[in-house]
């Protein structure tokens, strides 16, 4: 049998957050290259497009995809065991960023090393998929890039409680640009200044917030919890979901976090500050995908 490549650009992108010490939770979009190489099968193929698209693309999804990575060495970190069945606790322990969450087991990624960066998913991904792939199939490189952005962008991380899917979980994100339009001009100003504003920005909608007491964390959090913490938690099919987030990294909307309305409710606040102006917002989700609102 003769040994040959196959690749595909752009298999997917994936959505995510991840822990880091410097930054807090950041969301993040990344695209997926593969390249795969092996003998040929009885089909000539090193492996079928559509096995690539759809298996390859499904494993990648299950293990980071609409997911918080936690970089398990990281000193910061502290995994437990929550009382609720398959439900974990998790506190970041960083330095006026303290940030604490409740979640379901299947919401987080757990990869073996102290710093998440393209590279550490990388290989943590190439053995979640190596495992699975054809015994023809001998070698596996993925790419994982960000989008080229021309202009400004930010990073969010949020939760769907009405999402029947993986956009339940109360913390994955994005890496998102933004296009402003004021009395039809594009503006730049304020897409800068909205990126600047919602730069590692965590996202959550009022009708979530709950007090102190009714918050499910690990004890330890409750220890350490500062002044300025603010607490949402939801259910949702996949289970209960609690965060504690610092003034500093948090924006409170009067709406669901779907782009849809976080276009709206961005134009919304734009409106209110300029009420002879007219706008219109184009906000993305992560990559190549978005919404857009008028006033």
């Amino acid at each position: 049998m003769k040994s040959m490549q196959l690749f595909v650009n752009d298999l997917t992108v994936i959505d995510f957050s991840y822990l880091c010490s410097d930054r807090g939770v950041v969301g993040e979009s990344w695209i997926v290259d593969v390249l795969l190489s092996g003998d040929l099968n009885a089909e000539s193929m090193v492996l079928d497009f559509g096995i690539v698209k759809k298996q390859i693309k499904a494993i990648i999804d299950e293990a980071v995809d609409h997911k918080l990575v936690l970089p398990m060495q990281n000193p910061d970190l502290k995994v437990t065991e929550s009382h609720r069945d398959n439900h974990l606790f998790v506190d970041f322990d960083i330095t006026d960023n303290e940030l604490y969450l409740h979640s379901p087991a299947q919401a987080f990624a757990q990869i073996d090393t102290d710093k998440i960066t393209e590279e550490s998913v990388t290989r943590y991904l190439e053995v979640v998929i190596k495992q699975q792939l054809p015994e023809n199939v001998q070698g596996l490189t993925l790419n994982l890039r960000p989008e080229k952005i021309e202009g400004s962008y930010y990073h969010y991380t949020h939760g769907l409680k009405k999402h029947d899917g993986n956009c339940q979980r109360i913390a994955h994100g994005h890496r998102s640009t933004i296009n402003i339009f004021e009395n039809d001009i594009r503006s730049v100003e304020l897409e800068q200044k909205w990126c600047k504003r919602w730069q590692d920005i965590y996202l959550a909608s009022d009708v979530d917030s709950i007090k102190l007491e009714q918050v499910e964390l690990s004890i330890q959090a409750k220890s350490k919890l500062q002044p300025d913490h603010q607490f949402f938690s939801y259910y949702a099919p996949q289970g209960r979901f609690d965060i504690a987030v610092r003034n500093k990294r948090l924006e409170v909307v009067d709406c669901d976090s779907t782009v849809e309305l976080l276009a709206d409710y961005i134009a919304r606040q734009l409106k209110q500050e300029n009420l002879n102006n007219t706008y219109k917002v184009v906000a993305f989700e992560g990559v190549g995908k978005g919404a857009i609102a008028s006033v």
